[in-house]
């Protein structure tokens, strides 16, 4: 595209990192929205429900512990 330069995985100013861990976080929100709709269409048992949903939120909670350095590995930029 034009006025757009590869920056070590960063597309310039797009502040837009494509490291694949930064979809985790995103990734984790849609499987709790998933997981209460399919318990409420009857799909999966609201115990199975109860334990997916806490473990994404703690899965959630463990990204951001690993990012509290502020500044990502791969493009030294602030993430999340």
């Amino acid at each position: 595209m034009e006025g757009m330069q590869d920056m070590g995985g960063m597309k310039g100013g797009m502040g837009v990192c494509k490291c694949p861990h930064h979809k985790v976080v995103p990734f984790l929100i849609v499987v709790i929205g998933v997981d209460f709709l399919m318990g409420f269409w009857g799909i999966i048992s609201w115990d199975a429900v109860n334990f997916v949903w806490p473990v994404s939120i703690i899965l959630i909670g463990a990204m951001k512990l690993m990012s509290a350095s502020g500044a990502c590995k791969c493009c030294n930029k602030a993430c999340y």
